[in-house]
């Protein structure tokens, strides 16, 4: 036997993994963990019994409520899962798996239209975050087709805004976790970050890199992982996070000269594998080091002046452009950070998991 239910399979950004209401899940939260488990076929390196897609970045759960908080439309919690392990985090964020909140809220008729277009104010349950998230809707439905594109993502997609209201501190204690631009461990200078994702950024020709390796060479390099991962431990202990180990965070970010007219060059591991691509919060809080002074990236970033600064991230793929404000009485705190993602509606109708895991009753 079976149980059926309800879900819609989306893309968000360059991420992609099924959706639920929460209403459809079950209440219980070790429940709903095992049923989330068998959804995506984890732990199976290519989660062959589910829809993961055998990679962190496809192995990514939505679940959407309306809420009750005064101002704000929607709630999202976000989950990470990974390809061979049974956990279920959902203590960090996902901006790209936000991108894809009010296209499906507005797909399951929890939230209605505005008009040509739709902005909701989306409240991330994992870190209390807020954001205004800008769709196209004419004549009430979501527009998938346009001419906006991101990186890691093939052809081009309708734009969607989304404005970040108070991403500082996101997981940590504040932006700066060690009330320090730059700390110093085992020798190595890092910048210990937090402005939406909790992230360690250190040079790469301090690891004796160059910051333009390939990601297959990044994955291969088995004395720079083990180097890395002992210096994420460290950092975790540093920026109040505990031990670290068996978490998703912090990501830890290799930074070099640009080489493609962007602002730094990078190669991000989440948290033991190097990506492809850059994700949307992680390349939120890497440009945000770009414009401290004193941080790793002081003398490496390429930074426009002004207030308003665009800051194109380097990534393998790619780049990702970030639109961050700058108080200008304390230059060293940012007031807004914005970007543009896309998104797309996949597949809907229902998921099967094993009535033995879960028989359907809330």
């Amino acid at each position: 036997m079976q149980t059926p239910i309800p879900c819609h399979f989306m893309r968000g950004g360059t991420s992609r993994g099924p959706f639920f209401l929460e209403s459809d899940l079950p209440a219980d939260v070790t429940l709903r963990d095992k049923v989330l488990l068998a959804v995506m076929g984890s732990p199976h390196a290519r989660q062959i019994d589910g829809l993961g897609g055998g990679h962190p970045l496809t192995s990514k759960v939505g679940i959407v409520r309306p809420s009750t908080r005064p101002g704000v439309d929607l709630d999202f919690l976000f989950a990470q899962l990974q390809p061979d392990k049974d956990s279920v985090d959902t203590t960090p964020n996902c901006g790209n798996m936000l991108a894809a909140v009010v296209p499906f809220a507005l797909e399951r008729g929890i939230v209605t239209p505005q008009g040509d277009t739709t902005t909701l104010r989306v409240l991330t349950l994992n870190t209390d975050m807020q954001c205004d998230i800008t769709v196209r809707t004419p004549n009430g439905r979501v527009a998938y087709d346009g001419d906006a594109r991101i990186d890691g993502v093939p052809g081009t997609s309708a734009p969607i805004a989304i404005n970040f209201l108070d991403t500082a501190g996101s997981v940590c204690s504040g932006l700066l976790p060690t009330g320090r631009v730059k700390d110093s461990i085992d020798g190595l200078d890092v910048t210990c970050i937090d402005n939406g994702m909790p992230m360690v950024l250190f040079r790469a020709a301090d690891m004796g890199r160059t910051g333009a390796e390939s990601v297959e060479a990044m994955n291969a390099d088995t004395e720079l992982k083990a180097r890395i991962e002992a210096l994420r431990l460290k950092a975790g202990l540093l920026m109040g996070l505990g031990d670290v180990g068996p978490k998703n965070y912090p990501k830890m970010c290799l930074i070099a000269p640009p080489t493609a007219g962007g602002a730094v060059a990078t190669r991000c591991f989440i948290p033991h594998v190097c990506h492809d691509a850059i994700g949307v919060l992680a390349a939120v809080t890497v440009a945000t080091a770009c414009v401290l002074d004193g941080s790793v990236a002081d003398g490496i970033a390429v930074v426009p002046a002004g207030s308003v600064k665009t800051v194109a991230v380097e990534h393998p793929t790619g780049e990702f452009s970030v639109e961050l404000e700058l108080d200008p009485v304390d230059r060293q705190k940012v007031l807004r950070a914005a970007l543009l993602r896309t998104a797309r509606l996949l597949m809907k109708g229902e998921v099967m998991i094993p009535t033995a895991i879960w028989d359907g009753r809330r």
